[in-house]
């Protein structure tokens, strides 16, 4: 359902069109009406001088001077897509607002003057936005400021240079930001310029992935940020950037989208994995990219159902809220979901979805028909080694479904082991979210195994991947918190269809309860359905969408439950979670469970019919999935300690 604010009888929205867009009936048209609403809802949160926007919510760690900052930037990049995609043809009103706002943010004599860029602070983010919306706005505001704002432009962008940026995507904030101080003749270091570009190479993973930094740093930094500044910059560049290393970031480009393309459900949601998963739709922005720089794989029209798919998923669910402002949350406010780092402005990253606004009216993603998403096809299995990731999707029911066995966002080695609920869980997907309790609260249960101690539960925390191909993925990690012994969990998963087989090897002391958990489904009207019995439980929303955790092998003399939440997380008020638990042995065991997330109603009947497993020799199992499928897992010791 269309939020009623951005709806067609409201007049915020165009009716849709199904002949040019059959799977989501968005054209250019939604697009510029959206960003149009987005830019209009802000204004009255804007100071008198224009240049900084005070939003209702939660200030970030920086402050809110830098929060200030951070609405006109990041408004400023919409805006600059807005402005430049349609010729300067949106009236004087948003121009002048905008170039308003510069002028009074870069004069430290102003009341409403930016915070100082300096070194890792977060002005240097902005500062990005900032340059970038000045170059592709140039003859509509750039050109046409005073030279004493030009002149107080440059001083506050070029506080930049020599300044010391944090390792990770922040290097590309400089790169932007120096290669348009050099275009409009301000001051630059193109060793600073290179050393970014280089240090970007430095993280590279293969198959279109990089790390966001040093360690295992797998999310949709790739697509807001590590795939999409290569790109701009070479904009900003032109005749300055080296042919070759443009060369090189398209190729990369085109492998990643190669990729991405199948991370979107059938309705548009994107997978809900990482941080800064308030920034939504702007998982769309290397679709567009690609398109811009031509460096994509896909057709135009499968370009443009899976941005605007994702554009449409979040306006029927209330995106923007009911003032038109995007909240601190994915489809409500819900502050787990959030970084330290995150202010009331911040979720306005969601601009750079809009980078579509600069092909024009007539390019092909605009024109084509719209053309089927991968998940509306066909099932899908895709192995990802470079982040440890299996993919697999259902057409029957929209969802894409990954499998993590390989990214935990920590720093290399002797760096602390930790656990992060939307980085270390055994999986995601777009119709779900993981359990956040509150600060200092104990993990969730869901998509995990823990050892169960008074202390309460361990934790995944640094995960060591060993393989991901074809349709099977594997990891091993010391569990966090239950104790001093040397302990380990090695677990292998082999996906079919809607299925998930998980083969823990599992080494803890005698009597210690191991839980295991599913998915969590969460809605906000009322609690989940809960059903129980022996080894297998349940969970399952009144639309139908099911989470099932069935025990295979190791769990006869356990328990099953639905752990039910209030708050938990971001899909929805109520949560539940299917849980299995059981008393370890001791030594090592093998734990075998059939998981399931399905919203096909045939699927989640025969949830608990047909699979099993037997153990046919020492730490082998011979799995069969409901269909009837067999396969042989064997979860792989720590290849550190060698066969245990």
């Amino acid at each position: 359902m269309t939020a009623p604010h951005l709806s067609a009888d409201a007049g915020r929205l165009p009716p849709p069109d199904p002949t040019l867009s059959p799977y989501t009936g968005y054209t250019r048209a939604h697009w510029e009406a959206t960003a149009d609403r987005l830019l209009a809802a802000l204004r009255p949160y804007a100071g008198p001088g224009l240049a900084q926007y005070r939003l209702p919510g939660r200030t970030g760690h920086s402050g809110a001077w830098s929060d200030g900052l951070e609405g006109y930037a990041r408004s400023f990049l919409l805006a600059a897509f807005r402005i430049a995609g349609s010729g300067g043809d949106v009236g004087p009103a948003l121009i002048e607002r905008y170039a308003t706002g510069l002028a009074a943010g870069v004069d430290p004599r102003h009341p409403e003057h930016w915070p100082p860029i300096t070194d890792r602070s977060q002005p240097m983010v902005e500062a990005a936005s900032v340059a970038l919306a000045l170059h592709e706005t140039r003859p509509w505001i750039w050109d046409r400021l005073h030279d004493r704002t030009r002149e107080m432009a440059v001083a506050w962008l070029g506080g930049f240079v020599g300044a010391t940026a944090n390792d990770s995507n922040w290097r590309l904030f400089q790169v932007i930001t120096e290669e348009f101080l050099a275009s409009v003749g301000g001051p630059y270091d193109r060793a600073e310029i290179d050393g970014g570009l280089d240090r970007l190479d430095d993280w590279y993973r293969g198959d279109g992935w990089y790390t966001d930094g040093d360690g295992r740093k797998f999310d949709y930094y790739n697509a807001w940020a590590l795939h999409l500044y290569p790109v701009l910059w070479a904009r900003v560049a032109g005749h300055r950037a080296d042919p070759a290393r443009v060369a090189k970031h398209r190729a990369r480009l085109r492998e990643f989208l190669d990729t991405h393309q199948y991370f979107f459900g059938s309705d548009g949601a994107p997978v809900h994995q990482g941080r800064s998963l308030i920034y939504r739709y702007a998982t769309a922005a290397p679709l567009w990219a690609g398109a811009l720089a031509d460096a994509t794989p896909l057709p135009p029209g499968r370009t443009r159902r899976l941005a605007s798919g994702a554009l449409k998923h979040f306006t029927d669910r209330q995106v923007p809220d009911e003032k038109g402002l995007l909240s601190l949350g994915w489809y409500r406010p819900h502050l787990p979901v959030t970084q330290p780092y995150s202010g009331p402005a911040s979720p306005y990253w969601a601009s750079k979805a809009f980078l579509g606004l600069l092909l024009p009216a007539d390019h092909p993603v605009w024109t084509a028909p719209e053309e089927a998403g991968p998940v509306d096809t066909a099932d899908r299995q895709l192995a990802l080694p470079a982040p440890g990731w299996l993919l697999h999707s259902t057409a029957t029911d929209g969802i894409v479904r990954l499998v993590n066995h390989g990214t935990d966002r920590l720093p290399p080695p002797p760096a602390a082991s930790d656990d992060s609920p939307h980085y270390t869980g055994f999986a995601y997907s777009t119709a779900t979210a993981p359990e956040t309790p509150p600060p200092g609260g104990p993990p969730g249960p869901d998509n995990r195994i823990a050892l169960l101690a008074p202390t309460g539960p361990s934790r995944r925390g640094r995960i060591h991947p060993l393989y991901a191909q074809g349709r099977r993925a594997a990891s091993w990690h010391t569990p966090l918190g239950p104790g001093d012994e040397c302990l380990r969990i090695t677990t292998a998963s082999v996906v079919r269809g809607p299925w998930e087989i998980r083969v823990h090897r599992v080494e803890a002391p005698a009597g210690t309860p191991v839980r295991a958990g599913g998915w969590a489904v969460a809605c906000d009207d009322a609690p989940p359905l809960a059903l129980a019995g022996e080894a297998w439980a349940v969970a399952r929303r009144a639309d139908g969408l099911t989470s099932a955790l069935v025990g295979l092998f190791g769990w006869d003399d356990g328990t099953a439950e639905v752990a039910r939440a209030r708050g938990h997380n971001a899909y929805g008020d109520h949560s539940a979670v299917p849980v299995l638990t059981a008393p370890h042995p001791g030594g090592a065991q093998l734990l075998a469970t059939l998981v399931v997330l399905t919203a096909d109603p045939l699927v989640a009947a025969e949830v608990r019919t047909g699979a099993g497993a037997v153990l046919v020799c020492d730490g082998t199992l011979e799995v069969r999935f409901p269909d009837g499928t067999p396969e042989t897992v064997t979860p792989m010791p720590d290849p550190e300690r060698g066969p245990t």
